[in-house]
């Protein structure tokens, strides 16, 4: 999406006249990469309410102008952090959906890639669990602000369902990415809340659940089914938030 790439890049713009362009990005990109660091490991630490941007200025050792121009605010902090663990789970789904155009193992693939990249950061993502799970939060994942990432990850399931050799029918395939993308939400509330060794259970949980999944998109291409499926597709075109809601009440920094 060339609006969100350009987004990106502007965060580590701003090269002065004169100097050698390959120098000065990886230079800001570095910077950029302190001060994101050092800003998840304060809000591990300390929280994310009582950690402000001076703070992770002076931690990162950046003047606070030059933490400001790199992150906005603490929300972008935690855009970016957003941004960076669905990368990460780009680059860890691309073997899969490249081998395989069996929607079963694309979406489990996908789904366990999720978990598998998330892992990392299973403890930070509880405490912000405690803000995103704010309606009013901008941190929120069906926040405007988080609109950016939201619509990528939505994006890489309309891959997963498109790409495979499983027909969907017209009436489900337009609605089925963004319901997927809720589905892997929910698997992940449930992963943040998970204590079991290795979260041993969410893995279990996407196994089995995407079995579940695939039959009933399968199931959703019987003639017989149709009625059902658009009644349902009116249901979810009917609770869908509308846009100019989904900015309402937001905090900022």
């Amino acid at each position: 999406m060339p609006e969100q790439e350009n987004a990106r890049l502007h965060l580590v713009a701003g090269r002065s006249k004169g100097s050698d362009p390959a120098t000065k990005t990886s230079k800001g990109e570095r910077t950029r990469a302190r001060i994101l660091e050092t800003a998840l490991e304060l809000f591990r630490r300390d929280g994310y309410e009582a950690t402000t941007m001076r703070v992770i200025a002076s931690t990162a050792g950046v003047s606070l102008g030059n933490a400001y121009y790199y992150f906005k605010s603490k929300e972008h902090l935690i855009q970016a952090f957003y941004a960076r663990t669905h990368d990460e789970h780009l680059a860890a789904c691309s073997g899969i959906l490249d081998s395989s155009g069996n929607l079963k193992t694309r979406l489990l693939g996908v789904m366990r890639a999720k978990l598998g990249t998330s892992m990392p950061y299973h403890r930070f993502s509880g405490l912000l669990f405690r803000t995103a799970a704010d309606p009013s939060s901008p941190l929120n994942p069906f926040s405007s602000q988080s609109r950016p990432v939201r619509e990528e990850s939505i994006d890489l399931f309309r891959s997963v369902v498109l790409d495979s050799t499983t027909k969907v029918p017209a009436v489900l395939a337009k609605e089925l990415p963004g319901l997927l993308w809720l589905y892997q939400m929910g698997v992940i509330l449930y992963w943040i809340h998970d204590t079991s060794p290795g979260c041993d259970k969410s893995y279990r949980l996407v196994d089995r659940s995407v079995d579940l999944v695939v039959r009933l998109i399968k199931v959703s291409a019987n003639p017989l089914m149709r009625p059902i499926v658009r009644s349902v597709m009116r249901l979810v075109s009917e609770l869908k938030p509308d846009s100019e809601d989904e900015g309402k009440g937001e905090k900022h920094d």
